[in-house]
């Protein structure tokens, strides 16, 4: 059965004893960070924070921090069984299936149970980082609309805290939530925009998630759920939102105010820079009448987000495939940060193959962003870096087996000379054929014969060699 709600799966991990409650005041300011970030680099529980200085509401952070928690949160035994349940999908004769998992509308809601004016002061919203530029939401699911399809999108861009009332709006130059905002703009009206805060895990995964713009993220939740989210229609504009969140916060965006927005601790472990954003004026803030204010850090990994990002490398795979079907696996290493390395395995069966798929990978909606792309044989395991650096050190000659190619980079990238531009590199690290150039003979690989292999398992205590 889905999560009802955030809380629900938070009593879950209580059951499960993967839920440390921290009684004593401890303060939004760097101090959560510290304890979070120490905790997450010791693969540590989620930390349920129940008193926070300055702020009547608890705080939870890392509920999703870990490869078990993960799959707790989206339902399954591993991350794959998700992405089989794509392929299930795409089996066009099973697409009415989806009906049942389409948002289902109620009047009355949980995340309405209170409503007030705007004070954001009231919530334990963290300054992360001491470069900080201030307090930022680091979960929010912020709900657009297309003015011309009425299509509802949700992406999750932090909110630095500007005041009681307003906040930055950190949408990049590729993002859905972007593109809306210009479509306002032509238009010459503001944009309305709501914010969901506290959300089941499914439904926070699917904010994150990179879906093509015809899919509804609240149809994506409910396909995780296997259960529809029910959604309400906002007090002070038309945008419905998830009817359990912990908090909602509703209000607009204007035409062309903008404001000096980070510097931002970021995923890629360093700050992101300042720069001018979009503002968000809100209007009410409804709730429940006793909810909890769930936040994440970003740093150097592991962190919390790692494990968001494995699960979108998982699930995504499938389609990948379908465009590249000789690809075998990938991995997306957590010090890769999401877009600075993929390793990926193929099955080869033409001249420079590898050098196609790069290419493809390179043309993919999220996968553009990939500044490193390693490409290894089918017998190598992409999660295994100790045999993927070998064979990279080993099989490579680099003015035939590098490629660097020109294209978009992820915004936060600071190593690029231009913002959002710059040079990407892929390493065919297979082994090359006579039909490649390659007029030596290639070395096998050194390994022992099954035979031996099997008989010394067999006999490996009577060796009497101690282990360690």
């Amino acid at each position: 059965m889905a999560y009802k709600d955030l809380q629900d799966f938070i009593n879950y991990l209580r059951e499960k004893k993967l839920l440390d409650e921290i009684k004593i005041e401890v303060d939004s300011e760097l101090e959560i960070t510290e304890i979070a970030d120490r905790v997450s680099k010791l693969n540590g529980n989620a930390l349920f924070f129940k008193n926070v200085k300055n702020s009547d509401y608890p705080l939870i952070i890392n509920s999703l921090g870990s490869y078990e928690r993960i799959n707790y949160g989206l339902q399954v035994e591993n991350l794959d069984e998700i992405a089989e349940l794509i392929l299930d999908f795409m089996d066009e004769s099973k697409f009415d299936t989806l009906v049942r998992v389409f948002p289902k509308k109620v009047k009355n809601a949980a995340c309405q149970e209170v409503i007030e004016e705007p004070d954001l002061d009231k919530l334990p919203i963290l300054k992360c980082w001491p470069k900080d530029g201030g307090r930022y939401i680091t979960l929010p699911l912020v709900i657009t609309k297309d003015p011309e399809t009425n299509q509802q999108n949700i992406g999750m861009y932090r909110l630095q805290v500007y005041d009681k009332k307003t906040t930055g709006m950190h949408w990049h130059l590729h993002k859905d939530g972007k593109n809306i905002y210009e479509k306002y703009r032509t238009l010459g009206i503001k944009m309305p925009v709501s914010v969901a805060i506290g959300c089941d895990p499914a439904t926070i995964y699917a904010a994150t998630a990179p879906l093509p713009k015809i899919v509804d993220e609240m149809i994506f939740a409910g396909f995780l759920r296997k259960s529809p989210v029910e959604i309400v229609k906002c007090i002070t504009n038309d945008i419905y939102v998830p009817a359990n969140a912990e908090f909602v916060l509703e209000g607009y965006v204007d035409l062309d105010e903008t404001r000096l927005e980070g510097p931002s601790g970021d995923h890629t472990g360093y700050y992101s820079l300042e720069n001018m954003y979009p503002v968000f004026h809100i209007e009410k803030i409804t709730r429940k009448k006793n909810p909890v204010y769930p936040t994440t850090i970003v740093g150097k990994p592991p962190m919390e987000d790692c494990y968001l990002g494995k699960a979108t490398e998982r699930i995504f795979l499938p389609l990948i495939k379908v465009q590249c079907p000789e690809i075998v696996d990938i991995n997306s290493p957590l010090e890769g940060v999401f877009n600075n390395c993929v390793i990926v395995s193929i099955k080869k069966s033409y001249p420079k193959q590898a050098h196609k798929i790069m290419n493809s990978l390179w043309g993919l909606k999220q996968m553009m962003y990939t500044k490193m792309i390693i490409i290894v044989d089918e017998n190598v395991d992409p999660k295994d870096i100790s045999t993927v650096a070998w064979k990279v050190f080993n099989n490579i000659d680099p003015k035939r087996d590098l490629v660097i190619s020109e294209g978009p980079l992820d915004a936060l990238d600071h190593a690029s000379n231009a913002p959002f531009y710059g040079s990407r590199l892929g390493i065919d690290a297979t082994k090359k054929w006579l039909s490649e150039g390659h007029s030596r003979p290639w070395p096998d690989d050194i390994e022992m014969s099954k035979e031996v292999k099997d008989m010394v398992d067999k006999r490996w205590k009577e060796y009497g060699i101690k282990e360690t």
